[in-house]
């Protein structure tokens, strides 16, 4: 069991608040993923969570067990840090047996736990080797092992991947999850890479200058974001933003203006919004060549050729401000070429003054919810 509750939480250095009241539930089998830019106080968290840093106020519980003042190794935690921090004199074997030697178990459970330990991660022909022979992939599952074999409650990980290179780090996340699902224990995870949160996480918890900015599943996030914030984060190219004034609302949701075109956009429509500047939103994998319910004419500056997509970079409006559009690979586009850019109105998204978004009228899955089976949901 590894039921994490935050309550409150709060951290400051001198006068500065890096964390402002963090209330979380984390639910005992869940991979959740910390993520936000640097400086958010995602490692902060994490490091309060562990013990390795002082919580200013609010209460840290494990399984219900209030732990602010436990010291790390009595928190039911195991960390795996960017670095390895791997003995290199050690074997493999002795680098994994660590922890269990400092507890002094027995030798035969000892051996018993890192080979089962290194079965999981396929390190098993490796006991023998130093660190120094092994790949940077190699040398993280050291790590992880040596974590397992403590048999902890929560796993807590600081951006593991970082090191590696991106080969190594796509096969990483696809161990890391494997190995979720064969523990079926809670993991905590950090990174500042939105695309690891996206195809690890059962949930996200976006950080935003030491608040909590939305937690829930990836296309969750993905659909619905609460706010401009969030909706720029997640995503590969960023969410396109555009200003435009509200013409008026009605049963079929809010109708904007920009530059002269007028498009309905399907979202839940609130008292006082005419005559207001909001925000529009558009991935830019939304938008297609030709026409749409909003046009716009275009002209790129910079093309990607990236095989299965092609993406095109252009500023619109003397603003200055980067326009994106992922398009099929084989899109006849050109830099320095006008094209028409076209945008559905069910695609959009929109978001007040304040950059809270008006909730979208698009019907959620059990999947896009997190819910493996839909009979749960």
């Amino acid at each position: 069991m590894g039921q994490l509750n935050l309550n409150r939480v709060q951290k400051f250095y001198g006068a500065f608040e890096v964390l402002k009241g963090i209330d979380l539930e984390v639910r005992n089998g869940e991979f959740v993923v910390f993520v936000g830019p640097s400086g958010c106080g995602k490692s902060t968290l994490l490091r309060m969570i562990a013990g390795l840093d002082e919580t200013s106020s609010g209460d840290i519980l494990i399984e219900g067990k209030r732990v602010n003042d436990l010291p790390p190794v009595k928190r039911g935690i195991a960390m795996v840090f960017q670095s390895y921090a791997l003995y290199p004199h050690m074997s493999v074997f002795e680098n994994i047996a660590f922890p269990l030697r400092v507890e002094k178990m027995a030798e035969e459970k000892l051996k018993a736990k890192v080979e089962h330990a290194a079965r999981i991660l396929h390190l098993d022909q490796r006991l023998q080797q130093k660190p120094g022979m092994l790949s940077g992939g190699q040398r993280q599952r050291v790590a992880i092992g040596r974590a397992i074999v403590r048999e902890p409650k929560i796993f807590l990980f600081d951006e593991p991947l970082s090191n590696l290179d991106a080969a190594l780090r796509a096969d990483m996340r696809i161990e890391l999850a494997k190995l979720h699902r064969q523990l079926k224990a809670t993991m905590i995870y950090v990174t500042h890479d939105q695309v690891e949160a996206m195809t690890m996480a059962d949930r996200i918890v976006v950080l935003n200058a030491g608040e909590i900015a939305q937690t829930g599943a990836p296309l969750e996030l993905y659909h619905k974001p609460a706010n401009t914030f969030v909706a720029g984060f997640i995503g590969n190219p960023k969410m396109n933003f555009l200003p435009v004034t509200c013409k008026g609302v009605s049963d079929a949701g809010v109708e904007v203006d920009y530059k002269g075109q007028t498009v309905v956009v399907p979202v839940a429509p609130q008292a006082g919004l005419a005559g207001r500047t909001l925000t529009l939103g558009v991935r830019p994998e939304h938008i297609v060549l030709g026409t749409g319910d909003l046009t716009l004419k275009v002209t790129p500056s910079v093309i990607e050729r990236l095989g299965a997509h092609t993406v095109a970079y252009a500023a619109i409006g003397g603003e200055g401000e980067n326009f994106c559009a992922m398009l099929p690979g084989t899109a006849a586009i050109r830099p320095e070429q006008t094209v028409q850019a076209g945008i559905r109105a069910p695609d959009c998204h929109l978001f007040d003054e304040a950059g809270i978004a008006l909730e979208r009228r698009v019907e959620l899955t059990a999947i896009d919810m997190g819910v493996l089976d839909p009979a749960a949901a």
